[in-house]
């Protein structure tokens, strides 16, 4: 346990931090599985309005350290090719 008032507040922080950084992480896989549902279903234009809202999602939780700028890339990358690979 924390002992001085710092490392109590701090402790307190990181739990509050901890849960918002765990919601965005969350939105990211949700954002994720939403294109790739609309993939399998075969529905390109769908897929592809999907798949430009994802990214901004991706690139928004990139953007506040929550993932990686490479991992963002990656997830982008891999979505763009299963949707080209749709056409």
């Amino acid at each position: 346990m924390a002992n001085t008032a710092q490392a109590r507040k701090r402790a307190r922080q990181a739990v509050k931090q901890n849960a918002h950084n765990s919601s965005q992480r969350s939105t990211l896989r949700t954002a994720i599985k939403a294109v790739r549902k609309a993939i399998l279903a075969g529905d390109k234009t769908a897929a592809d309005a999907i798949y430009r809202s994802s990214v901004s999602t991706i690139d928004r939780i990139a953007d506040k350290n929550i993932i990686h700028k490479n991992k963002a890339a990656r997830h982008k990358s891999r979505l763009s090719a299963a949707l080209k690979a749709l056409a």
